[in-house]
């Protein structure tokens, strides 16, 4: 399945409230929540329910709180009562958390999905605790179990105030995060442009986002990605603001050459009239290797059986 079709061929952008679009709220959910409230049985969270009921009395009740306990205490997830707070929404307990913990090692603390208090702020969509745990020292570079640090995050379910939380509290980090790729080989440029969000687009290249920046797995770049999807907005905005028609993937594609076979010709017209006469046509296929000497996943039939002696 191509992105188009995983992404609905939809160009989306934002509404007056300064939320994504609706669907984004799907996401959040998808990016969790193995470790949070689906994960609980109902006897477990009564227990959680009661342990931050517990930890908000003793938050208002201490002051000495270098070496408390809870700090230690972690769910067979890895999540500390930090990522409980904030996975429940119990905003109050993880901002008082968060005050009692200022510059401490523990707000950087990872669950085993390598998750901080800030990726799971991003994903529940709760702007006070991204700006309170910023604020705190919490540290915006560190990245999850699929290398997203908290902007990819905001980027990719277009939440348009964690997204200016991100990078207008931290500036410092900025240009490592902007070229930071995830482990499928993204930066934040390409996630935005994935999911059409066009006004992140613009965002990203004001704040020195490489527009020309390649997805390490293909080669491919913003425009490419926006051919991929079919989306005319997002080709004119980025051709506007500079980007480069003839890079090619690690296939030698250009943007242009992903129009073949697509249904919108004012895409193909728009890119045909831009792109260098010698680029224009179709790099020559590869020769093709012989079905019978290799087998499906690319592999030589004779490597894989070279000391085995297969029977009839």
């Amino acid at each position: 399945m191509d992105l188009y079709e995983q992404d609905g061929g939809r160009s989306v952008d934002y509404g007056a409230d300064g939320r994504g679009p609706k669907h984004g709220k799907a996401l959040h959910t998808e990016e969790r929540l193995d470790s949070g409230l689906d994960s609980l049985k109902e006897d477990e969270y009564a227990e959680v329910a009661a342990d931050l009921g517990r930890l908000r009395v003793d938050c208002a009740a201490r002051t000495h709180v270098c070496s408390e306990p809870w700090r230690h205490e972690l769910t067979e997830d890895g999540d500390t009562f930090l990522h409980l707070a904030i996975i429940h929404e119990a905003q109050d307990t993880a901002i008082r958390i968060i005050e009692m913990s200022v510059n401490d090692p523990f707000l950087n603390t990872q669950n085993y999905q390598r998750q901080t208090a800030l990726h799971l702020a991003v994903i529940t969509e709760q702007p006070v605790v991204v700006e309170r745990l910023l604020k705190a020292g919490c540290d915006p570079t560190l990245v999850d179990n699929h290398g997203n640090t908290a902007l990819h995050i905001a980027c990719r379910t277009g939440s348009v105030v964690c997204f200016s939380l991100l990078t207008q509290t931290c500036p410092e980090h900025l240009p490592t995060i902007l070229h930071t790729p995830n482990y499928s080989g993204q930066k934040c440029i390409h996630l935005v442009s994935i999911h059409g969000y066009l006004s992140l687009v613009e965002s990203l290249v004001s704040l020195g986002a490489d527009i020309n920046a390649q997805e390490q797995c293909n080669g491919r770049t913003a425009l490419h990605l926006a051919v991929d999807l079919q989306n005319p907005e997002l080709v004119k905005l980025l051709v506007t603001r500079g980007a480069d028609v003839n890079s090619v993937t690690y296939g030698g594609h250009t943007a242009y050459h992903l129009t073949y076979g697509r249904h919108d010709a004012h895409i193909q017209k728009l890119l045909y009239d831009l792109t260098a006469y010698e680029l224009r046509e179709l790099p020559e296929s590869e020769a093709e290797d012989s079905e019978d000497d290799y087998n499906d996943e690319g592999l030589c039939v004779e490597e894989i059986y070279d000391d085995i002696k297969v029977m009839g």
